[in-house]
């Protein structure tokens, strides 16, 4: 599979990984909904369910696999040959179909998960993906819990994965054990010690439970990955996923640093798309999460409103418009200066002059005092009453 090394691969899992946090398992119609959408927002992949695991998830991934055109649909299988086949099964109506197969790599899990040896799960692991490659030309490997595995075994598995036929490698840190220095000296190492790395894309899939997740994605971006596997929201198990709408802004805010590295990706969709699974997920977005959180374009402290006002860049590096939001939001609290309540009455349209706009700032802070928000209505009580 040829691929671009100047494009970074959007791998989106919140179908899969993100619908696995509990209360938040959507219908197929609901599935198919958020898979347009994600193909309008310009992801690479979908990763669209886990076939073997229920009718509803095999059913999923069949009826996405129809809806959509351009992207490439992925199913997640493990290391088990009737897991293939019914993936297989699941993805017949695929335009652009991958399998997604993989095993444990890390001793902890060879041991205590498979009860195995590193010998055993070599041979799992390339079998698996030479049965997958039976059905698709596009096969991506997971070695799971990569984050804990012995480097020079790491190595020698993701070769013999290539070897049999691997055009994608996952290297997860499934637990989000990873400091970024350490995850990205390990996405070096391989790149520097797998002889035949330059046939496959390196994946990373991170998760949040050092809240470190998307800092290793970007390491790893770093040192030579080529894809990132994400969520909307950061959405997924325990404390979730790598947040897509993070990795996409870090790499246009620091374009440079990344070498002009581009992906496919329409940022102007985030804050509607992050709503819209919010809701639809049932899982509320923090005020102050990073691009889509409430708070993210909200500036309430005074000495932050005057700097913003006087000029936006100096407490925004990113436009709210950019990620779909219509306008930044000056918050009205006590902690607001003058300039910030002026500029609020202006765009109601009242121009106090100097002395009307001082006193109209002393009954303002009396009454923030006793709100914890000022709103328009306030405002226009306390002009009234000038």
């Amino acid at each position: 599979m040829l691929h671009d090394p100047n494009h970074l691969y959007i791998f989106d899992t919140t179908l899969r990984d993100g619908e696995q946090v509990p209360g938040c398992q959507l219908t197929t119609p609901e599935k198919i909904e958020i898979a347009k959408d994600l193909e309008r927002l310009g992801v690479d992949i979908i990763e669209a369910g886990f076939p073997v695991s229920s009718p509803g998830d095999f059913q999923s991934v069949v009826e996405l696999s129809k809806a959509v055109n351009d992207v490439i649909i992925c199913a997640l299988t493990r290391a088990n040959m009737n897991d293939i086949d019914v993936a297989a099964d699941a993805l017949k109506y695929a335009k652009r179909p991958r399998i997604h197969t993989g095993i444990g790599s890390s001793d902890m899990h060879i041991k205590y998960k498979f009860n195995s040896t590193r010998e055993e799960i070599l041979e799992r692991a390339v079998a698996a993906v030479k049965h997958a490659k039976k059905y698709v030309e596009d096969v991506e490997f997971y070695a799971e819990d990569a984050g804990r595995a012995d480097l020079a075994f790491l190595a020698q598995m993701i070769e013999a994965v290539i070897d049999a036929g691997a055009t994608v490698v996952n290297i997860p840190d499934t637990n989000g054990y990873c400091l970024p220095d350490q995850y990205g000296a390990k996405i070096k190492y391989l790149k520097e010690n797998v002889s035949n790395i330059d046939q496959a894309i390196i994946s990373a899939h991170c998760h949040n439970d050092l809240g470190l997740a998307t800092a290793n994605s970007i390491a790893a971006v770093q040192n030579g990955a080529r894809q990132v596997e994400c969520t909307i929201n950061g959405i997924g198990e325990r404390a979730g996923n790598t947040s897509l709408e993070e990795v996409a802004m870090i790499l246009k805010v620091h374009n440079q640093a990344f070498g002009g590295l581009s992906s496919n990706i329409d940022s102007k969709m985030f804050t509607y798309l992050s709503r819209k699974v919010s809701e639809m997920m049932n899982m509320p977005v923090q005020p102050n999460k990073a691009i889509v959180g409430r708070n993210a374009f909200a500036h309430s402290s005074g000495i932050h409103q005057d700097g913003f006002l006087k000029h936006r860049e100096n407490y925004e590096i990113i436009r709210p418009e950019d990620v779909g939001l219509a306008e930044a939001d000056i918050i009205l609290t006590a902690r607001s200066g003058r300039h910030a309540l002026k500029h609020h009455l202006e765009r109601l349209g009242y121009n106090l002059d100097k002395d009307k706009l001082a006193d109209c700032y002393q009954r303002f802070l009396v009454m923030a005092d006793a709100k914890k928000e000022i709103v328009d209505a306030d405002l226009l009580i306390l002009v009234q009453e000038n």
